[in-house]
């Protein structure tokens, strides 16, 4: 029997570094990244057991630098990106590579070893993405559509479009473009569209948002001041292909709608600090999870901007024609947006929340000290949506 009840586990070092396991959709699999400035770094693979409601963890030695980012292939359930810190001649860069963990690890296993802490497994290297010319990475976002083999990174202000050859074991820069402007422009986040047949990616870097082709690598649109303050994240709704959701140090939530940017079609308020993340439900665009330096995590039900308003599917053709439609019709409202639910079980700032793979209803959110929490949207509301 499902329990609402919250599951939380611990590392023993700080992390803000968090992805679903993409490609697996079959078992519930989250990915974790260490920041330990004293110890070799690792990656947690956390496998949740939803039945016994138990977590299941494998740890992997990072064996370079504290992880800054993390993201997992679309394509291929045993290979992932990291951003990490490297000192070297007394300067810190941060790099990015790809990994592959090894084979027995690359499907959900449900045995629970106890004493996972001594058999440590290390990550093999398949390339670095060489930036020395480019400057910090910041992300490495993978294509969401595709066969795992193109990705785009961000160095300071450089976009960065990667081929990966033949297994992986090499990277070849196949386009890039910069940021141009006044001062030290850089980026801060990026994020693939799902739609367009993959071929947009939006930045974000100070206060704006930026959207390019990954064509001709030119920009396509530029939201100037989209918050009043740091620009943290973006996530596309899996169902509009034009509609984005923006968070920033502003304490804000912003949805844009990216054929008219001069205004946010809706603003959420609702937390104190610095928003980290937003991120939409991949099955049900509705929801949609924010955490922040507050140390809350918000699930919003954005139903208005979804592509179900009226509780079923919608096409942006079907709203156009409602004229048309019987007065019956008519009377049928919009359902309203709300605020679900606002999770605390966080102490500290919360640096990432991510919706499983394989789980609609599941989420994982990561706060600094290195706590885990895996929650569930409300039954009430699960049923609300799916009846």
């Amino acid at each position: 029997m499902e329990d609402d009840a919250p599951v939380i586990y611990g590392l023993e070092f700080q992390a803000r570094a968090l992805t679903p396991q993409i490609a697996e959709t079959d078992a519930i699999r989250f990915l974790i990244g260490t920041q330990s400035l004293k110890y070799d770094n690792q990656i947690h693979i956390i496998d949740f057991d939803d039945e016994n409601n138990i977590i299941n963890k494998n740890v992997l030695i990072h064996q370079v630098g504290e992880i800054w980012h993390i993201s997992a292939s679309p394509a291929d359930k045993g290979v992932l990106a990291t951003c990490y810190n490297k000192t070297s001649d007394s300067k810190v860069m941060t790099c990015a590579a790809v990994w592959r963990m090894p084979k027995e690890l690359e499907s959900g296993s449900h045995e629970s070893p106890d004493d996972s802490s001594s058999n440590t497994q290390t990550l093999e290297l398949l390339c670095h993405l060489d930036n020395t010319a480019h400057g910090n990475m910041a992300c490495v976002i993978w294509e969401p559509m595709g066969d795992g083999k193109k990705l785009i990174s961000l160095a300071d202000n450089h976009l960065l479009l990667w081929d990966l050859q033949e297994s992986s074991s090499n990277a070849v820069l196949s386009n890039s473009a910069a940021l141009e402007g006044k001062g030290q422009l850089k980026f801060t986040s990026g994020r693939w569209s799902p739609h367009h047949n993959c071929t947009q990616v939006t930045t974000a870097n100070d206060t704006a948002i930026r959207g390019w082709d990954t064509r001709s690598m030119r920009q396509i649109y530029y939201i100037e001041n989209a918050h009043g303050q740091l620009v943290r994240d973006l996530d596309f709704n899996p169902n509009k292909q034009y509609y984005l959701a923006s968070c920033g140090d502003d304490c804000k939530v912003k949805f844009w709608d990216t054929r008219n940017v001069t205004e946010p079609v809706k603003t959420l308020e609702e937390h104190s600090h610095w928003v980290w993340n937003v991120r939409y439900n991949h099955s049900h665009d509705q929801l949609v999870l924010s955490g922040s330096s507050d140390s809350r995590i918000i699930l919003s039900n954005m139903v208005s901007i979804s592509s179900e308003p009226f509780g079923h599917l919608v096409d942006d053709d079907d709203l156009s024609d409602q004229e048309d439609h019987h007065q019956e019709e008519k009377t049928k409202e919009p359902l309203q947006d709300s605020i679900i639910a606002t999770y605390e079980e966080h102490e500290d700032s919360v640096y990432a929340v991510e919706w499983s793979s394989a789980d609609p209803w599941l989420f994982a959110s990561l706060s600094y000290d290195g706590r885990l929490v895996i929650n569930r949207v409300p039954r009430a509301l699960k049923y609300h949506i799916l009846l």
